[in-house]
């Protein structure tokens, strides 16, 4: 199965200079070694980026106080997940909160069975980390973020 779709991603950054990422497997396929992942997934119809990167935190996180910034990255990206193809054009946003633990509210069958849990990293301690990491270039990009020196035009970190 293939599905070509436009999708929403979160750097979601306490104030603490912390970045929240969901660990995650592939439940298709448990040769593929586990990753650190932002919120995000496809758009629903009619739906602007900044409406479903919001959606998907409230959905992956639980969070639900947050300040939603502009988009500053960008990636056309392909992967196979749950034995499904995806090609999305994704559009990735920064939010800002005061932290929150994780208590998804709207998982997917699919998410529900990939995701292991979730945690506040550090910014330079998962800088530091050879963990995977989606988006696969996050960290070429996320120390000017997390010092709040936002683009002006959304990167394409493709």
């Amino acid at each position: 199965m293939r599905r070509k779709r436009p999708a929403a991603r979160v750097v979601l950054l306490d104030r603490e200079n912390r970045i929240f990422l969901v660990n995650a497997s592939d439940p298709a396929d448990r040769s593929k070694s586990d990753w650190w992942e932002i919120p995000g997934g496809g758009m629903d119809p009619g739906e602007s980026s900044e409406q479903a990167a919001a959606r998907e935190i409230y959905e992956e996180t639980g969070i639900s106080d947050f300040e939603m910034g502009p988009c500053i990255w960008t990636q056309q990206v392909q992967f196979t997940f749950a034995g499904i193809f995806f090609d999305s054009d994704e559009r990735i946003h920064v939010a800002w909160c005061d932290g929150g633990e994780y208590n998804p509210q709207g998982l997917e069958f699919f998410e529900a069975m990939a995701f292991k849990g979730a945690k506040w990293w550090d910014v330079d301690e998962l800088l530091a980390s050879d963990v995977p990491v989606l988006p696969p270039r996050m960290r070429e990009f996320l120390a000017p973020i997390a010092a709040g020196d936002l683009p002006k035009e959304p990167i394409d970190i493709s």
